[in-house]
């Protein structure tokens, strides 16, 4: 038995802890002010549900955004579900927290990401500096949009 303390996993549980609290507060009172988000998950992670056709399209990971247009937000103890606006049609989902693969509020520049060992570089790592995001200003619409982050990662 092991006498070391595993500070990677319990990092990655407070940050999950995070993102579950500040969904919480979305879920009981809006988001305030500019915040949005941007969350990456793994589509393959078990306990994800999305409608067959996104599974098509993301069969890896996917990107959604938590802005003008979401409903049905309920945060859970394991995940939480949502519905948004694909072209028009609305579309449930539910994505476990051990599925969020990055996090990102790019109001205040701040961002967590979670990497595992099929990763690039093979360790986990926690983000001491926020993810820099470049937004440009645009018309607000109603539409949610999907999105991916590669551009974004270093």
């Amino acid at each position: 038995m092991s006498q070391d303390i595993d500070y990677g996993t319990l990092m990655h549980t407070a940050m999950r802890g995070l993102i579950k609290t500040v969904l919480r507060g979305v879920s009981e009172t809006g988001l305030p002010g500019a915040h949005h988000f941007f969350i990456t998950f793994d589509t393959r992670q078990e306990g994800v549900e999305i409608a067959d056709w996104l599974r098509q399209r993301y069969p890896d990971e996917m990107t959604i955004v938590m802005q003008h247009w979401f409903e049905n937000l309920e945060v859970g103890e394991d995940g939480f579900s949502i519905t948004l606006n694909f072209g028009d049609a609305p579309e449930p989902l539910y994505i476990p927290y051990l599925a969020i693969k990055t996090f990102v509020d790019p109001s205040v520049e701040f961002g967590l990401r979670f990497e595992s060992p099929e990763d690039e570089d093979e360790t986990d790592q926690i983000v001491e500096e926020p993810i820099e995001v470049e937004v440009e200003e645009e018309e607000p619409h109603h539409d949610a949009d999907v999105v991916s982050l590669d551009s974004f990662r270093k």
